[in-house]
């Protein structure tokens, strides 16, 4: 899948850090603004205890896990929408992701300079939530300019358009983000089209000190969390500097790290989990001798689009597909045991894949 999430974030809140950590790309990170400022892309391996569950029934040469595509974009500043510091770059790159992942400073460092001076985590995500709404109004109002005259001749493709962007300004004038209002689905997809940056889902990075780690939320992470309860975002809590030292470490040194700190597992971890359910996928698998592997859709895609992920010729020719679950697979054992059982189910072309289905597929071109 071709999806993309976004971070974001004011400079110095250590959104380079992160992603040096989510991808081992090594993107530079200083203690500075703009020190980001052609936007680095790197692929993200999504943490899976499934692919292990399938590997102790089937053995095979190669597992590989889902993943997701990371873009971190420049830091925004307060007047990025009226092109201030890297604005009209930052909101390029910004339109072209599928998700945001904001990142948010929740920790005091007097030695981490703050671009506003003081550390107030409410205060840095109004910043930007404001002027991502402001660079939306001005496309909104574009688009209700565009369409407006031929909407009075009684065109009707274009009257729609212009009741769209009608609404898409009312929401915004309001303060409030694409996001918060209610759209029909048709509308919903309408608005991913136009990259509209305020309908993009969020989900809120808290960046917390060393110190903090295994403590319970602090005083900042306790904001946002209340913040983002009544906008209907996640939020995910981890420290960016400790988690680019773990994703140094070999697996041995790794583990006894995270038990010395107190983790079940990294932060990163759960991030990528929680970026993959933001963009609206799902993992099902294939297993065999030669690989077991995770393959990514969209949550409700059917299973001729399952198929067509790993070549569109299985799409196009798809004929059946043979579907199990892990449960079953590790209740009896192997697929023999499961067909026996009557476990192996076959399922047609209007099967909606569920998350974990996994599936062999018959096709014919």
């Amino acid at each position: 899948m071709a999806l993309q999430a976004g971070i974001v974030g004011l400079p110095n809140v250590g959104k380079s850090t992160l992603f040096n950590a989510l991808t081992a790309a090594g993107a530079d990170s200083a203690n500075y603004p703009f020190c980001t400022i052609e936007p680095n892309v790197g692929i993200v391996e999504v943490p899976d205890p499934r692919l292990g569950q399938i590997n102790g029934q089937i053995e095979t040469k190669k597992i590989i896990p889902a993943a997701v595509e990371i873009v971190d974009i420049a830091g925004l500043v307060r007047g990025a929408s009226k092109g201030e510091g890297l604005g009209n770059q930052f909101l390029g790159h910004i339109r072209s992701v599928d998700a945001i992942l904001q990142v948010v400073r929740c920790f005091d460092d007097a030695d981490i300079t703050h671009v506003d001076g003081t550390v107030d985590p409410l205060r840095d995500i109004e910043t930007i939530g404001l002027e991502l709404i402001f660079a939306d109004l001005e496309s909104a109002e574009r688009r209700k300019s565009k369409w407006e005259k031929v909407a009075k001749s009684g065109n009707k493709e274009a009257k729609g358009h212009f009741a769209l962007a009608e609404k898409m300004v009312a929401v915004l004038e309001a303060g409030q983000p694409l996001r918060a209002g209610d759209w029909t689905e048709e509308e919903r997809e309408q608005l991913r089209h136009a990259q509209m940056i305020t309908a993009k889902p969020v989900l809120y990075v808290c960046n917390i000190d060393e110190d903090g780690i295994g403590e319970g939320d602090n005083a900042h992470v306790a904001k946002v969390r209340a913040h983002a309860l009544e906008q209907g975002a996640g939020v995910v809590v981890l420290c960016a500097r400790a988690e680019s030292e773990i994703s140094e470490l070999d697996e041995e040194d790794r583990a006894e790290f995270l038990a010395d700190l107190g983790l079940e597992e990294p932060g990163l971890a759960v991030l990528a989990r929680a970026t993959y359910g933001l963009l609206g996928l799902q993992t099902y698998f294939t297993a065999g001798p030669k690989e077991i592997r995770a393959w990514t859709v969209k949550v409700g895609a059917t299973a001729p689009q399952a198929a067509g992920v790993i070549h569109s010729d299985f799409e196009r020719g798809f004929i059946r597909a043979e579907v199990y679950t892990i449960p079953d697979l590790q209740e009896y054992g192997s697929e023999a045991g499961m067909k026996a059982a009557g476990k192996l189910r076959v399922e047609g072309k209007e099967y909606v894949v569920q998350d974990g289905d996994v599936m062999h597929f018959r096709f014919n071109v």
